[in-house]
């Protein structure tokens, strides 16, 4: 055989480098692309920031002021200091609201998801296929009669009905975990069986720990959806010392309807704890996401 000459070594380092050079350059466009995209996104929130800094005069002015000059950190304190937004209390309200149901969808949720996922016994797919249907259905169709249901047990004007429900599971996230579940080898819960574990010893000491990142996507979608929550403190609730903080703000918003730049302070002062919770989650979430999405769906 004939070595390869001089110009093939040639014409095949000129290939490499062309390949080089189209993905670097796709790469710096795909990331050129993101950027601006993030930007956009930023944009409402950067604007956010500025207003809850600015005097109520620098608010809505054309050209938009920017930066404020004054900058006045007292804006926050002004917010969250006011007889009329009672941060305190209402951040009391929202953890124990979000507490409770996020406790309450992950514990019943993975309950349920594993009988279907791990237990035989009669018409387990029936079920499992009415607990999907439900997810068909929309809340607007179920609201009144829910409502009706409350009131007949006097639920109505506590956090009862908006507490309670989470206890039995939500239809998607059994779905999630069911899914998850039914990937984990048999192998591992037949062992068990044999060594006399019980079904409720399987579950907490083998099965939770091997879907722990799904079991915190959903935690963190539940808290993320009840602390944003308004309809539902909306219909049920009516004494103002029940109220959550997005509750509040609301309240805050119709008595300084004039007063933007506190409304901002008190809104950032609201969705911080998430950023917060979004920083210190994102690893396990993003792996939830992705583990959640190669091996459950």
């Amino acid at each position: 055989m004939s070595s390869p000459s001089l110009s093939q070594f040639s014409n095949a380092a000129i290939l490499h480098r062309r390949k080089w050079v189209r993905r670097a350059v796709g790469k710096t466009l795909s990331h050129i692309t993101l950027i601006a995209t993030a930007s956009l996104f930023t944009i409402p929130f950067l604007w956010l920031i500025i207003t809850s800094l600015k005097p109520i005069d620098q608010v809505f002015t054309d050209p938009l002021i920017w930066i404020p000059k004054p900058i006045l950190w007292s804006n926050y304190v002004e917010a969250l200091t006011t007889p009329a937004f009672r941060f305190t209390l209402l951040l009391r309200n929202t953890l124990f609201y979000v507490s409770t149901t996020t406790i309450g969808t992950v514990v019943s949720s993975v309950m349920v998801a594993y009988a279907f996922a791990r237990l035989r016994f009669w018409g387990r797919n029936v079920l499992f296929g009415i607990t999907l249907a439900t997810m068909m259905l929309p809340s607007i169709v179920t609201l009144i009669p829910t409502y009706i249901l409350f009131k007949w047990l006097g639920w109505v004007g506590s956090y009862a009905p908006l507490v309670v429900p989470s206890f039995f599971g939500a239809a998607f996230n059994i779905f999630l975990l069911r899914q998850f579940m039914s990937t984990i080898p048999w192998d591992l819960t037949d062992a068990a069986y044999v060594d006399g574990a019980n079904d409720f010893t399987i579950l907490w000491k083998i099965i939770v720990p091997l879907i722990t990142p799904a079991l915190l996507v959903i935690a963190v979608f539940n808290v993320m959806y009840t602390w944003n929550d308004f309809f539902g403190p909306l219909i049920y609730l009516s004494d103002a010392n029940q109220y959550p903080l997005v509750m509040g703000l609301y309240a805050f918003r119709t008595r300084f309807s004039i007063q933007w730049n506190l409304i901002m302070a008190a809104s950032l002062a609201t969705c911080f704890p998430l950023i917060v919770l979004f920083f210190i989650a994102q690893r396990y979430f993003i792996e939830g996401i992705t583990l959640t999405g190669l091996k459950g769906v």
